[in-house]
């Protein structure tokens, strides 16, 4: 007997006990409602199974919910594909390369969505949206959600708005405080609330912290580097949780190394710096100042940044030794691009660093760290230009023969000890896919997006096998069991199209999965519109997915 005639056989007997005799798609009052063939259970009342599925149960709708056959996101996910394709999200002003999910965050029922390009001189909270008079001065845009259901709450500008401030580049999200980051605004403040009105510090860069009260939001405080300088694109990368902010400048250049070392000079242009900031009430203050123990030129520390009480991953993804593993020979330049990623931990106030971690296989032009998720004692790093052929868990990574197809390895801390859990690929691993492009996670569940992914293939377990559809991009779920992982989903947008880049960036909460697109072309605007047309190009989307029952 199949697992639907055996359901289907437990629910009639149920019925039978309950002296309920009737049989599917009919029921008495007082009766057990059975659902009619071909219907399934759904929060608690009877719909019909998707297109292309089917049940032969006559499933109890007073009891829990019911797949139906051949519903793929049931199937894969454990959830319905009712579930899965939540809300398409657009801009409430979608215009021409405005770039909506070139940054997206996500803490329960809200959403932040940077558009780094977005062009109107509005200032502030909920203002005038409607032109285009400050080009690439950006902004972000907040959703909620109830039920099931997303709105836009806030539309966000700088206090200080001007083009090209990239305000948007980098968001992130807790609780009822939101991080912004423009990284190519320019005054020549320092610190705290400093004077924003001025441009003597080209793309210097800034952050701006915002808070909630209901569903009313403002400015609380406006941030700069301690060393504010030409080029440091402060605030490229955010990362917040509870009172501690985390901003990356991956363009300064002083040649400190450690903590809160000299900052004054211009030594080692491009080597990259992290900030961290801490509040108390609403006042915010730069606790920490931190540098790469091997600071060079050029290696970008700070290009991504992840937070989570008091641990800190910084990536430098230009990073150059050739060592291996966890804490090895950090002291050459050998293998130029490899990448690196350095763990900090914090006691009271006070920040040291606790690992220097490189890949497993060290190779030039890998760009680990280019992507990082933290969640407790684990921790991913994307690595989008890692280039061996390999597929899925743990496969051979020793040859070079897919070109910046992309990996990413996962990091587990026992006390204060990092050892490598799994080394990832994709499925379909394929060149220029740069797979690692982004990542999220979430206790067992990570999300990895694969930017150049060129398959057109749409929503769930489609056909991964062709490249129809260049740089359409494509997000694959990975779940973990003890220490093993498996790949449980791949992913694709539901208009899958050429350059929209599904996977730049993805955000991932308990259940749901947000997905920055920022290439898509679509002129809808708002929740769930007509995203069938290609008429305003690279304006961007974002998709949210439900990836668990």
């Amino acid at each position: 007997m199949g697992r639907r005639e055996l359901q289907a056989a437990l629910v009639m007997t149920a019925a039978l006990v309950a002296g309920c005799e009737d049989t599917p798609g009919g029921f008495e009052p007082g009766e057990s409602e059975l659902c009619a063939v071909n219907e399934r259970v759904l929060e608690g009342a009877c719909v019909a199974c998707p297109a292309g599925s089917a049940n032969a149960a006559g499933d109890d709708a007073t009891g829990p919910d019911t797949m139906c056959e051949s519903d793929a996101c049931s199937v894969v996910l454990g959830v319905s594909c009712e579930r899965f394709e939540e809300a398409y999200l657009k801009a409430s002003n979608t215009n021409e390369a405005d770039f909506f999910g070139d940054s997206v965050a996500l803490d329960g029922d809200t959403l932040a969505v940077g558009a780094s390009s977005e062009d109107s001189d509005a200032t502030g909270v909920n203002r005038d949206q409607a032109n285009n008079d400050a080009t690439g001065s950006g902004a972000v845009y907040v959703f909620t959600r109830s039920g099931t259901m997303w709105r836009q709450e806030a539309y966000l500008k700088a206090s200080n708005t001007d083009g090209p401030d990239l305000f948007g580049s980098s968001v992130a999200l807790d609780g009822d405080t939101l991080a912004v980051g423009a990284s190519w605004e320019d005054s020549a403040a320092t610190g705290v609330n400093g004077d924003q009105a001025n441009n003597d510090a080209r793309r210097s860069g800034a952050v701006y912290v915002f808070t909630r009260s209901g569903t009313m939001w403002r400015q609380e405080a406006y941030l700069k580097a301690s060393n504010t300088d030409e080029d440091d694109r402060f605030g490229l990368s955010v990362a917040l949780d509870g009172d501690t902010l985390v901003v990356g400048a991956p363009s300064e250049a002083s040649a400190a190394t450690g903590v809160n070392g000299d900052q004054a000079n211009n030594d080692a242009t491009g080597s990259g710096a992290v900030y961290v900031f801490a509040r108390s009430g609403t006042t915010w203050r730069q606790e920490a100042y931190l540098k790469a123990s091997n600071t060079d030129e050029d290696d970008q520390f700070g290009l991504s940044v992840a937070v989570e009480g008091d641990t800190l991953a910084v990536g430098a993804n230009w990073e150059a030794s050739t060592a291996s593993g966890v804490n090895g020979d950090q002291a050459n330049n050998d293998a130029f691009i490899s990448g690196a990623v350095y763990v900090f931990t914090r006691s009271g106030t006070t920040w040291r660093q606790e690992a220097y971690l490189k890949a497993s296989n060290t190779d030039a032009d890998d760009q680990f760290g280019w992507s990082v998720a933290l969640d407790g004692d684990t921790l991913a790093v994307g690595a989008l230009g890692e280039s061996s052929t390999a597929t899925g868990v743990n496969g051979d990574q020793a040859n070079n023969d897919s070109f910046r197809s992309g990996a990413v390895y996962v990091f587990t801390r026992s006390g204060t000890m990092w050892r490598q859990e799994a080394d990832l690929k994709a499925s379909n691993t394929d060149e220029d896919d740069r797979f690692g492009s982004s990542v999220a996670l979430d206790g067992d569940v990570l999300a990895v997006g694969a930017r150049g992914e060129s398959s057109a293939a749409t929503d769930v377990n489609g056909d991964q096998a062709n490249n129809e559809a260049l740089q359409s991009g494509a997000v694959y779920i990975f779940t973990r069991s003890g220490t093993t992982w498996r790949q449980a989903a791949y992913l694709k947008a539901s208009n899958t199209d050429e350059g929209d880049f599904f996977g730049g960036t993805v955000a991932l909460d308990g259940d749901t999965l947000a997905v920055g697109t920022n290439g898509e072309s679509s002129a809808a605007t708002g929740v769930n519109g007509d995203q069938d047309n290609n008429a305003a190009q690279f304006s961007g989307a974002v998709y949210v997915r439900r990836v668990r029952p």
